[in-house]
C-alpha cells in the first residue's frame, strides 16, 4: 500500500491511497465467506458455495463491495498512523478507482489537530476580586443560620409577609383544570418568591378557610410560559419565630459555645470561600490571557458539530427538563435567535480552542496523571452529578469515558502549571499567591474551570475520536455511494 498526505489547509489534510489488489484477499475471502451465509443455492449446502457460482448468481460487484467495505477502515487507519495524523471526526472516503484483480485507489479527507505553538506564557499578568470578609457580609451569614433554625406556630389571623401559609392550589388554562395543576398542603413562605408570581399579593390578608383568584404564568409542568388562572385556598397560617442571637442559639446551631466563636468561624468560612472564588476568577482570567496569545485555528466541520451539541443539550435536556422550549426560553433571556446562534458559536470556538491548547501544554510538559489524582476526580464529578461514586464510575466505564476524565485532569494540570507562571494581584494591588491553595484543590479547581470553557462537548471537542474509531463508520458508507455512482 503506498499513502501521500496533501495539506488543504491547517485543519484538514486529504489522504491519496493506492492498494495493490492482493492485499484484499483476506477481505475478498471474508466476502466470500459472509455471503456463502446469507444466501442458498440449490444443490449446494449452506457455507459450501464455490466462489465462482456467487460470482455468477450475485454478482461479483457484490462480492467486491463487500470486501472494499471490510477492508477500507483498516487501511484507512494504516494510512494515518503511518502518516503519523491527529485525526477529529469522521473522514470523507471517495473511492477513486477499482479494478477487479488490480488496484483499489480511494481518498479521505480528515480534519487534522492544527499544529500550535505555545509562546512563553511566564508574562501573563491578570487582576482578581480581593478576599474581603465585612461584619454585613457576617451578619448575613450567621442571620441565615438563624432562619435555619426558626420555628413556626399557628396562629388566627391574616397572613403576613414572613408567615408560613399551607395551601392548596388549582390551575386553569382556557377555562380548563391542568392534569398536574392541582396540588394540597402546599408549604410556603411569604415573600420567598419561591412559588407563583403574583402569589404573595394573593394570600396577604387571607385567614385560613380564605381563598382568592390571580392570573399567573406558570413556570413548569405541562403548560409551562402559559397564563392561567390560579386559585389559592389558605388552610393555615403561622408565625415564624427567629432564636434570639445568643450564646444559647450557637450552642444550638454549632459546636461553638459562644455567639462570638460562632461568628469568627463564619467569617473564617467566608474568607475560604472567597479565596476560592478568587482563585477560580485567576484561572480563567489566565486562561483567556493564554488564549489571546496563541494562534489556534478551528476546523470548520468540527465547530459545526460542536454548535450543534450544544443546541441538542440545551433544547433536549436542559430545557426539556424545566417544561420549556427554544423560543420561549430566549424570550425570557430577551435575546434574538441571531444573539442566541452568535453566543453559542462564540462559547464553542472558545471550548474547541481550550482544548486545543492545553493537550498541546499536556503534551508540551509531559503531564501525566496518576491514580490518585483521577479518584479525587472522579469523586468530585460524583458529587456533583449527584451519583454515588460507584454509580459514577460504572457509566463511566460503560460509556468508555475513562480518557475523558483523564483528559480533563490533564488539561487542569496544564491550566495549574500557567497559573502558576503568572502575575495575579487583587484589585487593591496585592500580590496574589495561589501556591497557598492545597496543590490538589489547585489543580482540580483548574480541571473544574476548563471543564466550564469546554461546556460539555461529548459530540465534538470533549473528545476527539482516534484513527482507529474514525475508520469504523465512514468509509463503509462512501464505499457504498461509490459502487453505487
Amino acid at each position: 500500500m503506498k499513502s501521500a498526505v496533501e495539506t488543504l489547509n491547517p485543519t484538514r489534510v486529504r489522504l491519496t491511497v493506492e492498494v495493490p489488489f492482493e492485499e484484499l484477499k483476506d477481505s475478498l475471502d471474508a466476502a466470500y465467506k459472509k455471503i456463502n451465509q446469507q444466501v442458498t443455492v440449490k444443490g449446494f449446502r449452506k457455507g459450501k458455495i464455490p466462489a465462482r457460482i456467487i460470482d455468477q448468481r450475485f454478482g461479483r460487484g457484490a462480492v467486491l463491495e463487500e470486501a472494499v467495505n471490510d477492508a477500507l477502515p483498516k487501511l484507512y487507519t494504516e494510512a494515518v498512523n503511518e502518516a503519523e495524523l491527529n485525526v477529529l471526526g469522521q473522514p470523507e472516503v471517495d473511492i477513486t478507482e477499482l479494478k477487479d484483480g488490480e488496484t483499489l485507489n480511494f481518498t479521505a479527507e480528515v480534519d487534522v489537530r492544527p499544529t500550535i505553538e505555545i509562546p512563553d506564557y511566564s508574562g501573563i499578568e491578570v487582576e482578581v476580586d480581593a478576599v474581603e470578609v465585612t461584619d454585613e457580609d457576617v451578619d448575613k451569614a450567621v442571620e441565615q443560620l438563624r432562619e435555619r433554625f426558626a420555628s413556626t406556630s399557628p396562629v388566627e389571623r391574616a397572613a403576613e409577609d414572613g408567615d408560613v401559609v399551607t395551601i392548596d392550589l388549582q390551575a386553569k388554562v382556557d377555562g380548563e383544570v391542568l392534569e398536574d395543576g392541582v396540588a394540597e398542603g402546599v408549604s410556603y413562605t411569604i415573600g420567598s418568591g419561591e412559588l407563583l408570581d403574583g402569589i404573595d399579593d394573593a394570600v396577604k390578608g387571607l385567614e385560613a378557610g380564605a381563598e382568592a383568584t390571580f392570573t399567573s404564568e406558570l413556570k413548569g409542568g405541562s403548560a409551562a410560559g402559559k397564563e392561567a388562572e390560579v386559585t389559592v385556598k389558605v388552610t393555615q397560617v403561622a408565625a415564624r419565630e427567629l432564636p434570639e442571637l445568643d450564646d444559647e442559639f450557637a450552642q444550638l446551631a454549632s459546636e461553638f459555645d459562644t455567639l462570638e466563636e460562632l461568628r469568627a468561624d463564619s467569617r473564617k468560612r467566608l474568607e475560604n470561600m472567597k479565596q476560592y472564588d478568587q482563585a477560580t476568577q485567576a484561572q480563567e482570567r489566565v486562561l483567556e490571557k493564554l488564549l489571546e496569545l496563541v494562534e489556534v485555528p478551528v476546523p470548520e466541520k468540527l465547530l459545526e458539530d460542536e454548535i450543534n451539541t450544544r443546541k441538542h443539550n440545551l433544547e433536549h435536556h436542559q430545557l426539556g427538563q424545566m417544561g420549556l422550549d427554544l423560543e420561549k426560553y430566549l424570550e425570557i433571556q430577551g435575546k434574538t435567535v441571531e444573539e442566541f446562534d452568535a453566543e453559542t458559536k462564540e462559547a464553542a470556538v472558545k471550548g474547541i480552542k481550550t482544548q486545543f491548547v492545553l493537550d498541546e501544554l499536556v503534551a508540551k510538559e509531559k503531564l501525566n496523571v496518576n491514580q490518585e489524582e483521577l479518584t479525587e476526580h472522579l469523586m468530585r464529578r460524583a458529587a456533583s452529578s449527584g451519583m454515588s461514586p460507584d454509580q459514577f464510575a460504572q457509566a463511566v466505564v460503560q460509556n468508555n469515558q475513562v480518557q475523558l476524565l483523564v483528559g480533563e485532569v490533564a488539561r487542569g494540570k496544564a491550566l495549574a502549571l500557567v497559573v502558576e507562571a503568572s502575575t495575579v494581584k487583587d484589585t487593591n494591588g496585592e500580590l496574589v499567591d495561589l501556591d497557598d491553595e492545597d496543590e490538589d484543590e489547585t489543580t482540580e479547581g483548574s480541571a473544574e474551570t476548563t471543564e466550564a470553557a469546554a461546556e460539555e462537548t461529548p459530540a465534538a471537542a470533549e473528545e476527539t475520536p482516534a484513527a482507529a474509531e474514525a475508520a469504523e463508520e465512514a468509509p463503509a458508507a462512501a464505499a457504498e455511494e461509490k459502487n453505487e455512482a
